[in-house]
């Protein structure tokens, strides 16, 4: 078991002190956390298992059949992990869920999935019969974007289906090697370029 705490820490007090010694542990830090990332996600998703919020099944459920569904209709693995990801802020994002998600999603997926995500809540709430007026004018509103009809048929054909409690759900196990292989590296033209340089003393 690897234990933090044994680690070899910075010994800058202040970010502008940095250090070439430093620099390089920050480094090796950074690539060993981001490493870890996966296993982050994946137990992330396992606390959406406590809350149903009304609905026919949990959130973990409801996420696990939005996947399937994606994936039995031929979906390739990272609107998949889309998929089953997209509820993921649900648990402190009570506000802006989609956007949350969104935003761990945007360096490992292409544009159209990210878009996808970080718009569904407008999709999904369109079905909803208390929505108000305003809130059906913002869906509206995005017609004219080139992801409309694309996050449209997401909403449609999975994450409006998958409130079944009668349906043979898949555990997460069977999505875990689909979770590390998209988050095994972001994708080159937009993952921020991570380089940790010592403070040059001015």
């Amino acid at each position: 078991m690897d234990n933090e705490e044994l680690r070899p820490r910075a010994r800058f007090t202040a970010m502008n002190e940095i250090t070439v010694e430093d620099a390089d542990i920050l480094g090796a830090e950074f690539v060993r956390f981001a490493s870890d990332l996966p296993d982050r996600v994946i137990d992330h998703l396992k606390l959406l298992v406590h809350g149903h919020g009304g609905f026919p099944v949990d959130r973990l459920t409801h996420s696990l059949q939005t996947a399937m569904l994606a994936h039995d209709d031929g979906r390739d693995e990272e609107y998949v992990v889309c998929a089953l990801l997209h509820d993921i802020g649900d648990t402190l994002g009570a506000y802006n869920h989609p956007e949350i998600a969104a935003a761990i999603l945007r360096p490992f997926v292409a544009p159209e999935n990210h878009w996808m995500v970080d718009k569904h809540g407008i999709f999904q709430a369109f079905h909803m019969m208390q929505v108000r007026d305003d809130e059906r004018d913002i869906r509206v509103s995005l017609r004219r974007h080139p992801f409309y009809s694309y996050a449209e048929e997401f909403s449609l054909k999975y994450d409006c289906l998958a409130f079944d409690p009668a349906r043979t759900t898949p555990s997460l196990a069977f999505f875990e090697p689909m979770i590390r292989s998209v988050f095994a590296r972001p994708r080159a033209k937009r993952a921020p370029q991570i380089r940790v340089v010592a403070a040059s003393g001015g």
